[in-house]
């Protein structure tokens, strides 16, 4: 197919509908009224051969082509808006507005307390942030980078690991006065538990215990099951029992005494954080500023 600037227009349109939601949005953004974003986009797929979106009265949604052809492109667009936007500038500076769909033990307990220490760091710099536990989708909405905890999905992006976390077991110190401290990994069947739902497969997540080589899985049926890392460690300090966590974020509570580490002889199952972005070439300076300030994180061994 050979390059016209036409092209390049069409696919600046494409990005703004996909980045605001809808044709009249878009329009506002790059100067057109909405039919004018509608031709264009009519024209762009009339190039490519297919339909880039699902168009109804109440949704606006990427086909699998249109999302397919988002992922390669949206990057490079960027990348030659930003060069444009910099040239001249050695320095490459971090600005403009950064999309990020983040995981949500990460954004509230990772995040969320070093967003100044971020914001002063590149002062020119704008952040949008959602945070999620899902995986579909994740890119939606013009999203520059995707954090995830957890295996690599089989997809179309590329997934960077950024970091590993040891899972640990904690408790308050009132139930540990109260019950006992489990000694062995079995002893956890004596006590209560507050479970933590796996967010791909809809079911809590399975307890097990890892010393070197040796993992030990136990059989746990708790009575609450939760989908929030804050509100889960706020109902295991008031002492609803044993919860499993990511030792990543937890200073706040250990180092207080609010809750205290149980089994942790037991404590070398690691769980991994990855990036998701739509290209490994050309990432914009945003992206690789905020990836090496997540890289840079304390405490990332528990």
């Amino acid at each position: 197919m050979s390059f016209d600037g036409r092209l390049l227009s069409g696919i600046g349109v494409m990005l703004a509908v996909v980045e605001n939601g809808s044709f009249v949005a878009a329009g506002e953004v790059v100067g057109l009224t909405a039919s004018g974003v509608s031709r264009a986009i009519a024209r762009l797929e009339a190039r490519l051969g297919c339909r880039l979106f699902d168009r109804t009265p109440r949704a606006l949604t990427l086909t699998d082509e249109g999302q397919r052809f988002y992922n390669q492109v949206a990057s490079y667009y960027e990348a030659i808006a930003e060069a444009a936007d910099d040239v001249g500038d050695a320095a490459n500076a971090v600005k403009g507005r950064l999309r990020i769909n983040v995981d949500p033990w990460f954004a509230r307990l990772v995040v969320a307390p070093r967003l100044p220490e971020l914001m002063r760091r590149y002062p020119l710099l704008s952040l949008e942030m959602v945070v999620s536990n899902r995986r579909e989708q994740m890119m939606a909405g013009g999203v520059d980078v995707a954090l995830r905890f957890g295996p690599p999905d089989d997809s179309a992006l590329i997934a960077r690991k950024l970091l590993e976390t040891r899972v640990v077991t904690v408790a308050s110190a009132d139930y540990v006065a109260e019950r006992g401290a489990p000694l062995e990994p079995m002893d956890v069947q004596k006590h209560d538990v507050l479970l933590f739902r796996d967010p791909q497969s809809g079911r809590p997540f399975s307890w097990e215990f890892h010393r070197g080589s040796e993992i030990v899985h136990v059989p746990v049926d708790g009575r609450v099951v939760m989908d929030d890392p804050a509100v889960a460690l706020e109902a295991c300090e008031a002492g609803l029992g044993l919860f499993q966590s990511l030792a990543l974020g937890l200073d706040r509570w250990t180092e207080s005494g609010r809750l205290v580490r149980v089994l942790d002889d037991w404590a070398d199952e690691v769980f991994p954080l990855y990036a998701y972005y739509p290209s490994r070439r050309h990432a914009p300076a945003k992206v690789r500023a905020f990836l090496d300030f997540v890289c840079a994180v304390e405490g990332v061994g528990g």
